[in-house]
């Protein structure tokens, strides 16, 4: 098995950024969702209330994160949070978060693309955020993402997927950090400990997914699928599985062609 593809998604619920080296930190990904938008009370947003997200689309370059919107301009934020003073306390599902405004104007700029007030807000790295303790390694924290520093999925387990679908899906549906070839569809189900490259990571738990699957990124319409297609095989209770969630159980560097080991 080896690495086919690195994603981050700088600003949570936005478009993704491919790699072909990725920095791993406690986290997650380096720059992976370590921004966000948050409404007027304070509450993370996701494409799953307003899929017009989706046509977001950030880049890194250099010390920035630029983000355009489908020809209608674009805005350049500072990746370091040094100087944000503008403390917030936010909402990311279950967790408060403590946040800074990046710019009041950035932030000006979505809500008028977006029709709704919004705030671009930062999470210094330093600012603790811990995955559910039921999965826990050790002290192990999480940026912005739902739940867990890093998803990885199989292309087999795609090309599954794709195969009982009367129009396949891409896998920036599903918004993994990590895609793989070479194992059998839903080989990472079964995965326990995780080596790519030289990086040994802990896979702690299958990773439920929700309507936001439904959106297509291209046009930002909801539809049902891929969401009741999976609900037909891949459901247990009332959740349905696709992809693997991981812990780093240490840092360093991941490149695309690294050979992934599991067991």
């Amino acid at each position: 098995m080896k690495v086919t593809h690195i994603w981050i998604y700088p600003v949570k619920s936005l478009g993704g950024i491919p790699l072909e080296t990725a920095t791993v930190m406690k986290k997650g990904l380096r720059y992976d969702r370590r921004w966000m938008l948050i409404d007027a009370d304070g509450v993370a947003m996701t494409q799953r209330v307003h899929p017009r997200m989706a046509w977001f689309q950030p880049e890194v370059n250099g010390d920035h994160i630029r983000v355009g919107f489908k020809g209608d301009g674009e805005i350049s934020f500072n990746t370091s949070t040094n100087g944000l003073s503008n403390r917030i306390t936010a909402r990311v599902w279950e967790d408060d978060v403590i946040v800074a405004e990046v710019d009041p104007e950035i932030s000006k700029w979505f809500t008028e693309r977006l029709g709704i007030s919004c705030r671009l807000v930062a999470f210094p790295e330093e600012n603790p955020r811990h995955v559910d303790p039921d999965y826990a390694i050790g002290d192990d924290h999480v940026s912005l993402a739902d739940a867990y520093p890093f998803l990885v999925i199989g292309q087999a387990s795609l090309d599954d997927l794709n195969s009982r679908l009367e129009q396949p899906v891409s896998m920036n549906r599903f918004r993994p950090n990590f895609v793989f070839t070479g194992g059998a569809p839903f080989a990472e189900d079964a995965w326990s400990r995780v080596t790519i490259g030289d990086i040994p990571f802990a896979a702690v738990k299958k990773c439920d997914r929700c309507v936001m699957t439904t959106v297509d990124p291209e046009t930002a319409v909801k539809g049902t699928e891929p969401l009741r297609t999976l609900s037909a095989y891949r459901k247990v209770g009332n959740k349905v599985f696709f992809g693997q969630n991981m812990i780093a159980l240490r840092e360093g560097t991941i490149r695309v062609g690294d050979p992934i080991t599991a067991g």
